[in-house]
């Protein structure tokens, strides 16, 4: 809950803390590594520091919690923060290093506006960081508690390694030792944790394609080249019978029990919706499922023959597929709602790059789903926080 005090200050700060923020994350972030540069070894990605992303994540963030206390201060934005503390806990975050977050931000932001700051603004501001760091503190503490074991990282041993599409992998993993096995939900992901040729350890989230519910599998499609430094060590160097470590499950945007459901993705997206549709056919019955998916075209489809068996397996599911280059028989081109008849009341999941995402939710609303019922997973830094609800 905001104080009353405060709230009238963050009101009054938060556009020009906001406007600051891209001075404010950067000069943060080298303070701290510089004092922790073992924060870079195993936890924080070196490529989204490189690129920018991890800095937009934090000011998405900071700005998007400011945000929503304002407009409503008795309520904490647990969407938000549940799609945060899934992201911390698939890293293994500890409630110590918000202390360390908290002095190097702050250093940081009395520099940036050393200008403008008064006590007044940096108590309220500090009143935002810990109400943010201590909601997600104990949610985190949840989620680890829910857990079968009480490990961050566990090893598992390569078991089988597939080609999937024309640039993709599938890697199916057995436990390496006799730590208990977290079951999945589908749509949740995983954290791999690599030693890149440097030597440096790298992290990458990726979610389970299959078998979700395996205590003794674990099976992820990734691509060779999505950005990042882990998908092609793993791509090139990780053989069959070589262990890596995994973290367990995480992930809120998981498939609900009922109801219509529709799925629209595009490219590697695909993954999560895969793991869903594998578990619907699983289970039986004819729950009606819409699956859209959109690729280059159809070699590139990575998990095309399991996502068709379990189409064709589900009595209510069908598929529409879009393809940039034109296959008779599918729709060409970019993916659209429009002229699609949407089950009415569906639950929506939607996952590829963030451009389609915002695309295909925009254009799901006009059709009349309404927003709380559209969710959405983002893989590297989440920085359309404030852009879209789950």
């Amino acid at each position: 809950m905001l104080s009353e005090k405060s709230r009238p200050i963050i009101e009054a700060t938060l556009p020009l803390v906001g406007s600051r923020l891209g001075a404010i994350t950067p000069n943060f972030y080298g303070r701290m590594f510089a004092a922790h540069p073992e924060l870079l070894d195993g936890l924080f990605s070196r490529a989204n520091q490189n690129n920018g992303e991890q800095q937009k994540a934090l000011a998405g963030s900071i700005a998007g919690f400011a945000s929503a206390l304002v407009a409503n201060p008795d309520l904490i934005p647990e969407t938000m923060l549940s799609r945060i503390a899934h992201k911390h806990t698939a890293l293994g975050i500890t409630e110590d290093q918000y202390d360390i977050v908290y002095k190097y931000l702050f250093e940081a932001i009395a520099e940036e506006l050393a200008d403008v700051i008064t006590a007044e603004i940096a108590e309220a501001w500090t009143e935002v960081y810990w109400l943010m760091a201590n909601a997600l503190i104990k949610i985190e503490k949840g989620l680890y508690a829910a857990q079968a074991n009480d490990k961050m990282w566990m090893p598992w041993t390569v078991v089988a390694k597939t080609p999937a599409g024309t640039d993709s992998m599938t890697f199916v993993l057995a436990p390496a030792d006799d730590t208990p096995v977290t079951a999945a939900r589908p749509g949740q992901f995983v954290s791999v944790k690599i030693a890149l040729p440097d030597g440096l350890l790298q992290v990458r989230q990726y979610s389970l394609s299959a078998d979700v519910e395996s205590t003794t599998r674990r099976v992820f499609t990734t691509k060779r080249d999505d950005g990042g430094e882990v998908s092609p060590v793993l791509h090139n160097n990780v053989k069959v019978g070589d262990v890596v470590e995994l973290s367990n499950p995480y992930g809120d945007v998981t498939l609900d029990g009922e109801g219509p459901v529709v799925f629209a993705t595009a490219g590697i997206g695909c993954t999560p919706s895969a793991s869903a549709l594998r578990s619907l056919a699983n289970a039986g019955g004819d729950r009606e499922v819409l699956v859209l998916h959109a690729e280059k075209n159809l070699e590139a489809w990575a998990l095309r023959e399991q996502m068709t068996t379990d189409v064709d397996a589900i009595d209510g599911a069908t598929l529409q597929l879009w393809l940039e280059e034109p296959t008779e028989g599918f729709h060409k081109g970019f993916m659209s709602l429009e002229g699609l008849d949407l089950p009415a009341d569906a639950s929506m999941y939607v996952c590829g790059p963030l451009p389609f995402m915002k695309a295909i939710r925009s254009q799901a609303i006009d059709a009349g789903i309404p927003s709380t019922k559209i969710h959405y997973e983002v893989f590297g830094p989440d920085v359309w926080l404030t852009g879209a609800a789950n």
